[in-house]
């Protein structure tokens, strides 16, 4: 159920006679900024989340085969989601296991008006957000459908993301799909009561989607910047929704602190540029002086939260006028803090690193040492990356070469490859 990948080609030709569009060409980005609301519009009318994907997928395909013959619309979304719609119900007459949903399914689609012009309501966009995150599904299938039905990544995609073969994401996917279809479980924003119980998977989503982003998993790019913009979107829709609330606010600042460090990240060859060599010139600073207006905001209101503190550690690299002048003291501290809300290794592998930084390789190498054999540690490549580091700045040249190793042998971008590949034949080199 459900097509593979959203994006169908990598452009399509624009402006042709009749459009208002310029000519051009029309990204993956582009269909991926259409996805997301699309899914959302049909999967209320139909009812079904599958149903839904099916028929964005086939109005994407649709779209390929006219917009370079005729031209994009004037306004793409609406013209894939009524393309979508009339597939759908097309799928609904035809599916004879839906027959009790059928009628209802039937009236909403052929009923339902051409979409406004403008942005998608929050109800539609969060709904579809809160559907994939339902409680009644695990968290890493919740993350694996969001990247699906929300952000539009392909089957292949989620599977490089969770190391599992595709066959196997696809089973997953299934599995979820017909979870909620069976369950009854609606596109629709939980009543007010409900939002604090259901709230924290679908921050965690978010986050993790923008993990997905700034830190690409499928190895060609390091940065996947249409998936860190639309976590902010995401994370902003939930501020909207809930603004009294702090941690999404919490949220969409740590996404804003990290992602205006964006254009530094890599160098014009896609090359990896360490956090202490960017060029902060370049770093977005209205980005960053909005996030730490948002930091501040959720930090009064006296109720912190772990997305406050990841926030506030973003905060320290993002505002400090150069390397020498970060506060990796307080860096440490605020992990130290974190670790009471998430006490997971990988926290303790952040704080070993501050501390380094604040005291010396010898103390974040003792730390990162206690926890050495870990097994979530163990195929975490920034854990190697790390210890490899301290090593060499010990003068332990066989030890980090060692470290580096191990790092090469686990999942890597391109750019994160070659800089470790680079590593080695540094320390190789320098080696008596």
């Amino acid at each position: 159920m459900g097509g593979d990948d959203p994006r169908g080609g990598d452009r399509l030709g624009r402006g042709a006679p009749g459009h208002a569009r310029v000519p051009g060409v029309l990204t993956a980005a582009d269909f991926r900024a259409h996805w997301w609301p699309a899914v959302a519009a049909v999967t209320r009318l139909a009812g079904d989340l599958a149903t839904a994907e099916d028929a964005v997928q086939d109005a994407v395909l649709a779209a390929i085969a006219q917009w370079p013959r005729q031209g994009v619309p004037d306004d793409p979304r609406a013209w894939l989601i009524g393309v979508a719609r009339h597939k759908a119900l097309d799928a609904v007459r035809r599916d004879a296991r839906r027959r009790a949903l059928e009628p209802e399914a039937v009236r909403a689609l052929a009923g339902a008006a051409a979409p406004p012009p403008g942005p998608v309501p929050d109800d539609d966009r969060l709904g579809l957000i809160f559907m994939c995150c339902h409680p009644a599904l695990d968290l890493p299938v919740q993350v694996a459908l969001t990247l699906r039905a929300v952000c539009g990544l392909g089957t292949a995609e989620a599977a490089a993301l969770f190391l599992v073969p595709e066959a196997t994401m696809a089973k997953r996917l299934t599995r979820a799909r017909r979870k909620i279809r069976d369950s009854g479980i609606r596109l629709a924003v939980p009543e007010p009561g409900a939002l604090p119980g259901r709230l924290a998977a679908v921050l965690r989503v978010v986050y993790l989607v923008f993990t997905e982003g700034h830190k690409a998993a499928d190895g060609r790019d390091l940065v996947r910047g249409d998936l860190c913009d639309l976590a902010i979107e995401l994370a902003r829709a939930l501020v909207r929704l809930l603004p009294a609330e702090t941690e999404p606010a919490g949220l969409l600042a740590l996404l804003l602190l990290i992602d205006a460090r964006r254009p530094g990240r890599t160098d014009p060859a896609g090359g990896l540029v360490l956090l202490e060599d960017q060029d902060r010139a370049l770093w977005d600073q209205d980005m960053i002086r909005e996030g730490e207006r948002l930091l501040e905001q959720a930090l009064r209101a006296g109720r912190p939260g772990p997305y406050q503190l990841h926030a506030a550690i973003a905060a320290c690299h993002s505002t400090a006028p150069g390397p020498d002048h970060t506060d990796w003291r307080q860096i440490s501290l605020l992990y130290g803090e974190l670790l009471r809300y998430e006490p997971s290794p990988v926290i303790e592998a952040n704080r070993a690193v501050a501390v380094a930084m604040a005291d010396g390789p010898a103390a974040g190498l003792a730390i990162l040492d206690t926890l050495a054999g870990h097994p979530l540690l163990s195929r975490w490549p920034p854990y190697h990356i790390a210890r490899a580091d301290l090593l060499r700045r010990l003068a332990r040249t066989a030890d980090a070469i060692d470290a580096y190793r191990t790092a090469l042998g686990l999942p890597l971008s391109t750019a994160e490859h070659a800089f470790v590949d680079a590593q080695i034949s540094r320390l190789t080199t320098s080696a008596p």
